[in-house]
């Protein structure tokens, strides 16, 4: 149990690939919008400028030459595919934030997706309730990989940054989450280790919030990690 004196207050969670199983839609939805001006996104593209990237991001960087009505258009394509769309949630996910709620632990969604999107997921997950902050991609300037995203979640749920623990997918999320100072676990790939991630973990099947003797918890991941919520 090599985490064990870990101590946390709050969890925060990305939202797509960490809430839902959103990858096939947002690459969907992207080489159509190119698709509509004779383009295509390449793989690292997607990997660079779009997974864990906020969309003004994106648009400048692969649709930047275009006039800003067309822009536009990129974005309201985006916007519509994606707030349509419908997800599969991750696996554990749902139970694993019911779980958090009633052990009286503060949790946060930091995306840089939309809040319609954002609300969309809450409501698929029936987990509206349990959201104590929502920081999304309107909420800050600077978006993920600075930390500018974390910092005001942070600064909202009015924690210090070490206890606050971060789920993420992306290369660039868990540079901001680690950027921000938290305790950052990522999902997936083990390229996150390089950039900062604690460990990962496949998915939230295996997590389990412990309730012990003395009232505290303790989230055990299944894999000789364990948490302690102060």
């Amino acid at each position: 149990m090599s985490e064990s004196l870990t101590k946390i207050t709050a969890v925060l969670f990305d939202m797509d690939g960490v809430l839902i199983d959103s990858s096939e839609v947002i690459e969907r939805a992207w080489r159509e919008a190119a698709h509509m001006y004779g383009r295509t996104i390449s793989e690292t593209e997607m990997v660079r400028h779009i997974h864990g990237q906020p969309g003004r991001h994106t648009i400048a960087a692969l649709f930047g030459d275009l006039p800003i009505t067309d822009q536009q258009k990129v974005q309201a394509h985006i916007i519509y595919v994606e707030n349509t769309a419908i997800y599969k949630p991750i696996a554990g996910v749902a139970k694993f934030i019911t779980a958090l709620h009633k052990a009286g632990v503060k949790v946060a969604i930091v995306t840089s997706g939309w809040l319609e999107k954002v609300n969309s997921v809450m409501n698929l997950l029936e987990v509206n309730e349990c959201i104590s902050v929502i920081i999304d991609r309107d909420s800050v300037t600077r978006g993920k990989p600075y930390p500018d995203p974390y910092l005001k979640a942070i600064k909202h749920l009015n924690i210090a940054a070490k206890q606050a623990m971060v789920f993420e997918d992306s290369t660039s999320g868990v540079k901001s989450a680690v950027a921000a100072g938290t305790y950052c676990v990522g999902i997936g790939n083990d390229l996150l280790l390089t950039v900062g991630a604690k460990f990962t973990i496949a998915d939230f099947s295996l997590i389990e919030v412990i309730i012990q003797p003395n009232g505290r918890a303790i989230i055990d991941f299944g894999n000789a990690h364990r948490i302690l919520v102060e």
